[in-house]
């Protein structure tokens, strides 16, 4: 199992100065092959080597890895943005945006990170320092700090492709490393995790996780937008990106805490997790305007991805359920009906008359759906 293991440099202004320039290089050169990949059509990484590899090589002061990095890293960007045509995130097909992204070559910030291999960049681990390729040479003896865990992580176990990451004025590298994971577990039931609006998390045993405090601040937050905006000055945008870098980290923290509480949960009592599919959720749900930027204003999908890893590093199954009607099913008897739900928070049934919280409910109903989609795939057909 790969993780990414951050881990910040502490270059001295010399140093940070070669970072820099070796930045600036290879992304004006991915510059350059995103606009020749666009006119001459070839995407794949092998084929568009023929067309760049000689010009940017040279022209950029790039050594052999670096420069074929590059080119992954463009072939790399039209994947991503043909898959998001392909999901529709950028439009119909006509619609003006769509036809702007498909006319436009890809562009790469000055900063945006690039790979290093093995070969461009070596640890050690003694004298905590890393051995760099950049554009004016070798740079040997960089210091690097983070967390035990993070030095630890990257000093016992086997390392793979890092990128060079430039934000805020700080240096950081993202090293993937390879983590071996226990055989999952044969669970005895499973925990089912409703995501919500009101409530991020709430688990099929009544836990709520990250609720009113947390919905306060992000009001908070959207409040503070909204003033910034209006006022449209250069300082005013300047702080509306340091909040919005604030906010992510806040709620990747928050998701953090929320997944390895459920985890540790799960693992406690011997079950998996199960979760509703969320995928494109965005675009199935019809909300009004107020209701669809407290719905954008959470990283559901991040909150999914870090159960997942956790799960899975943990040793236990983790399973993801059709996510129709759970929240106007009752539990106990199957009844389905909008009516059960009167209001937020409330449940009744109008068949069997059970009272319960209207997220606990449908928790339950993940994880009775978790059982079966369990059962289904891992245990045998009976002819």
């Amino acid at each position: 199992m790969k993780l990414v293991v951050q881990v910040k440099l502490l270059p001295t202004p010399g140093q940070a100065a070669a970072l820099e320039s070796t930045l600036r290089a290879c992304n004006t050169a991915a510059c350059e092959v995103a606009v020749t990949a666009r006119q001459v059509g070839c995407y794949r990484n092998y084929d568009l080597r023929k067309h760049v590899y000689q010009g940017i090589k040279v022209g950029y002061r790039l050594g052999a890895q670096a420069a074929q990095h590059v080119i992954k890293k463009v072939c790399d960007a039209y994947a991503t943005l043909n898959a998001n045509l392909r999901t529709g995130r950028y439009g119909q097909p006509g619609s003006r945006r769509r036809r702007r992204v498909e006319a436009n070559p890809v562009g790469f910030r000055w900063d945006a990170a690039q790979p290093y291999d093995a070969r461009m960049l070596s640890w050690q681990h003694d004298a905590r320092t890393v051995s760099i390729w950049t554009v004016d040479g070798r740079l040997k003896g960089v210091p690097f700090t983070g967390s035990p865990d993070q030095v630890k992580a990257v000093a016992g176990l086997p390392v793979g492709e890092c990128d060079l990451v430039h934000r805020d004025g700080m240096w950081f590298l993202y090293a993937t490393v390879e983590v071996a994971v226990p055989e999952l577990i044969c669970p005895d039931g499973f925990l089912g995790v409703d995501m919500g609006i009101v409530n991020i998390a709430y688990d099929s045993d009544g836990t709520g996780y990250a609720c009113g405090r947390l919905n306060g601040y992000r009001r908070r937050q959207q409040r503070l937008r909204r003033r910034l905006q209006a006022k449209g000055t250069q300082s005013a945008r300047r702080l509306l990106a340091r909040r919005r870098r604030k906010e992510a980290r806040h709620a990747a923290h928050v998701n953090h805490v929320i997944a390895k509480t459920i985890v540790t949960e799960a693992a406690r009592t011997g079950r998996g997790i199960a979760v509703e599919d969320l995928t494109g959720i965005r675009d199935r749900v019809r909300l009004r305007k107020p209701q669809r930027v407290t719905l954008s204003s959470w990283s559901f999908h991040q909150l999914g991805s870090f159960l997942a890893y956790k799960a899975r590093r943990a040793g236990i199954p983790l399973v993801q359920v059709d996510p129709r009607y759970t929240s106007q099913t009752c539990n106990r008897c199957g009844h389905r009906d909008r009516r059960n739900r009167p209001d937020q928070e409330t449940f009744i049934c109008r068949s069997c008359g059970v009272v319960a919280h209207a997220d606990h409910n449908a928790a339950l109903n993940i994880a009775s759906r978790g059982v079966e989609r369990w059962g289904a795939v891992n245990r045998p057909h009976v002819a």
